[in-house]
């Protein structure tokens, strides 16, 4: 395989770091990434998401 993550597995792997699972050998292929950026950039837009959702969640619940 080669170094270079495809944006699904860069979404898969912030996903799973996430919610906290993930398998030993996912770890390793993306400590082995020849950059952090894609996941750091993947990983600001999940956590606006999240934040988003939950602002959202939290609005229709008190209206």
């Amino acid at each position: 395989m080669s170094n270079k993550p495809t944006l699904k597995q860069i979404i898969k792997a912030v996903a799973g770091a996430f919610i906290g699972v993930q398998s030993e050998h996912q770890r390793q292929q993306d400590f082995n990434a020849q950059s952090p950026l894609p996941y750091i950039i993947v990983g600001v837009l999940m956590t606006m998401l999240f934040i988003a959702a939950l602002i959202t969640i939290v609005t229709l619940v008190l209206s």
